[in-house]
C-alpha cells in the first residue's frame, strides 16, 4: 500500500476498550520511523481527567500526542472532547452538543494539509452512533481510507471481528489488515483462535501484540507510555 500527502489509516475494533490507541500509536510510531510525517487524529472522545496541575486531558488524545510526537496543545488531535466517559451520542445529546460530521471532516482536511498520514482512531466500534443519522461507519466511508481492525484477544471476538468485516465491506471501505491485540488476561486457545481469524478475515495479518508487562500497563487516567507504544510496534507491522 502507498502511503501519500491524503492518505493515513482508519483503525477501528471490534469493541471498546480493545487496544484501538495502543495499536494507533504503534502505527503512527512505525510510520515516522520510514520517514513519513504521521500524527493521529479522534474524530470524538468521551471521558477527560483532571492531572495534579489542575488541568483537564483525555488519554486517548494524549497517547496519540505522544506517538506523534507533539507537546501538550500543541496540535488539536479532536473537534469534540466530552467529559463523560460513555456512548458518545449520548453524552453530546445530554449536553446539547451535535457531533457534526463536516466538522470532523474540515479538521480532518486541515491534518492532511500538515502531515502526509493521519491515523484516525474510531471511538468504540465500528457501528457506534455519532449523531442521529449517522454512526462511525459512514464517518469512516465518508474519509475513504483503507481500514485496521483491531481484534481484542477474548471470548466472543471471533463472532464479532467477522461482523465486524461484513460492516466494513459492506461500505467498500478497503481492509488493510487486522491486528491480534492480547489483552490484560490471555484467553484460553489463544493461538487457536488466532489461526481461526486468520482463515475467516480475507485481509493481511499484521500481527499479534502480547500481553504488556506490569510496568507497560497504562495506569488509570494516564496515556500509553512511549515504551508502551514502542513495544506494540515491535510486534505488528504496516499494510503493504
Amino acid at each position: 500500500m502507498t502511503i501519500n500527502a491524503s492518505t493515513g489509516f482508519f483503525i477501528t475494533g471490534t469493541d471498546t476498550e480493545i487496544g484501538k490507541t495502543l495499536v494507533a500509536g504503534a502505527l503512527i510510531l512505525k510510520l515516522r520511523e520510514t520517514g513519513i510525517s504521521a500524527v493521529g487524529f479522534k474524530p470524538v472522545v468521551a471521558g477527560t481527567y483532571v492531572n495534579a496541575s489542575g488541568q483537564k486531558f483525555n488519554e486517548d488524545l494524549e497517547t496519540l500526542r505522544i506517538a506523534s510526537g507533539l507537546n501538550a496543545q500543541e496540535q488539536s488531535l479532536s473537534p469534540y472532547i466530552l467529559d463523560q466517559a460513555a456512548a458518545p451520542h449520548l453524552v453530546a445529546k445530554a449536553n446539547d452538543i451535535y457531533l457534526d460530521s463536516t466538522i470532523i471532516l474540515g479538521d480532518l482536511h486541515s491534518l492532511n494539509q500538515k502531515f502526509e498520514a493521519v491515523v484516525v482512531e474510531g471511538a468504540g466500534g465500528f457501528l457506534v452512533p455519532l449523531n442521529e443519522q449517522e454512526d462511525l461507519g459512514d464517518l469512516a466511508q465518508a474519509m475513504d481510507l483503507p481500514v485496521i481492525l483491531v481484534v481484542g484477544m477474548r471470548l466472543g471476538c471471533i463472532n464479532h471481528a467477522l461482523l465486524t468485516c461484513e460492516a466494513i465491506q459492506s461500505r467498500q471501505l478497503t481492509i488493510a489488515g487486522w491486528v491480534a491485540n492480547t489483552l490484560s488476561e490471555e484467553m484460553p486457545l489463544l493461538e487457536e483462535n488466532i489461526q481461526t481469524l486468520k482463515d475467516r478475515i480475507f485481509a493481511p495479518f499484521l500481527g499479534v501484540i502480547p500481553t504488556l508487562l506490569q510496568q507497560l500497563q497504562k495506569p488509570e487516567n494516564a496515556p500509553y507510555s512511549i515504551e508502551s507504544l514502542r513495544f506494540a510496534a515491535e510486534h505488528i507491522k504496516l499494510p503493504e
